[in-house]
């Protein structure tokens, strides 16, 4: 996977201003310490095959909370830990948490 980190609030307004292109963005809030947010990540790892069109910003909750609250209220979706969003034209369209984070849900998701 190709992740860009989020890791400022300045990287945050460019990836919002980025999900107006193509099919939008994910976002994904990964705790290095919880292992279940480990499993998530591996599991999208494994499988993703959306780099081009899906571009994917990484999020380490605990370097950065304050970045995972941001988003939290600036698309009214509680905090979850791990979580992936999918983020069009400035909206939250997708959010998965725990092992419900899959690329088979993702894919179901955007051919709906």
């Amino acid at each position: 996977m190709d992740w860009i980190n989020l890791d400022n609030d300045t990287a945050l307004t460019k990836a919002i201003e980025n999900s107006h292109l193509n099919k939008g963005i994910v976002i994904f809030k990964h705790s290095t310490r919880c292992s279940i947010s480990s499993v998530a990540k591996s599991r999208l790892s494994l499988k993703w095959d959306f780099n081009k069109e899906l571009p994917t910003y990484y999020l380490d909750l605990i370097k950065h909370r304050d970045i995972s609250d941001l988003i939290a209220k600036k698309f009214d979706i509680m905090h979850e830990s791990p979580q992936l969003l999918i983020i069009e034209k400035g909206k939250c369209i997708y959010n998965a948490s725990h092992l419900g984070i899959s690329v088979n849900n993702i894919k179901s998701f955007l051919q709906e």
